[in-house]
């Protein structure tokens, strides 16, 4: 499958709205395993907020956005409790956000394919770490990232308890 992955833009918004309402229409219909809500998360403002931001990079088939994430130097507040492999202030380091496959393209090598092009943009840009973390209800995600060689760091509570999301898995990827 012939995927390009590129900087987002200020016209791909709605497409990203869409890609999202899509992805969690489905989740609501099956295995929710991100425990993710439209309405609350992704939405419209966090494709918004990434391509202000300039970290948010989506990926294309035959001119269609099929995957996308956001690559930011800001962690969750939580992340500071753990004790992680590269100790940083965050300046070297990215933490992956908001990383979403359009349904019609789960298991087909997307996810993959977005994870190596986050490290090699990491690493082209001399970062040390990569962090993410991961609903721990959310095993198809947790064997992508460890098979993509992230190690288990801690878990965490992020403070999304009231929508039954109560433990993260952090990972790290030293580069």
């Amino acid at each position: 499958m012939n995927i390009t992955i590129e900087l987002g833009q200020v016209n791909d918004i709605d497409e990203l709205e869409q890609l999202y309402n899509d992805l969690n229409d489905y989740l609501a219909k099956g295995v929710n395993y991100p425990g993710w809500l439209k309405g609350i998360y992704p939405v419209r403002q966090n494709a918004i907020d990434g391509i202000d931001h300039g970290n948010l990079y989506v990926a294309r088939h035959n001119g269609k956005i099929i995957g996308s994430v956001i690559l930011s130097h800001v962690p969750e507040p939580a992340y500071y409790k753990a004790k992680w492999e590269f100790e940083s202030d965050y300046s070297d380091v990215l933490v992956i956000y908001t990383f979403v496959i359009h349904p019609d393209f789960l298991r087909c090598g997307v996810g993959s394919t977005i994870i190596d092009f986050s490290i090699e943009s990491a690493i082209k840009s001399h970062i040390r770490s990569i962090r993410l973390d991961v609903y721990e209800g959310n095993i198809p995600a947790i064997r992508l990232y460890e098979k993509s060689g992230f190690k288990y760091i801690d878990t965490v509570d992020l403070g999304l308890g009231n929508y039954g999301l109560d433990w993260f898995r952090l990972y790290e990827k030293v580069l």
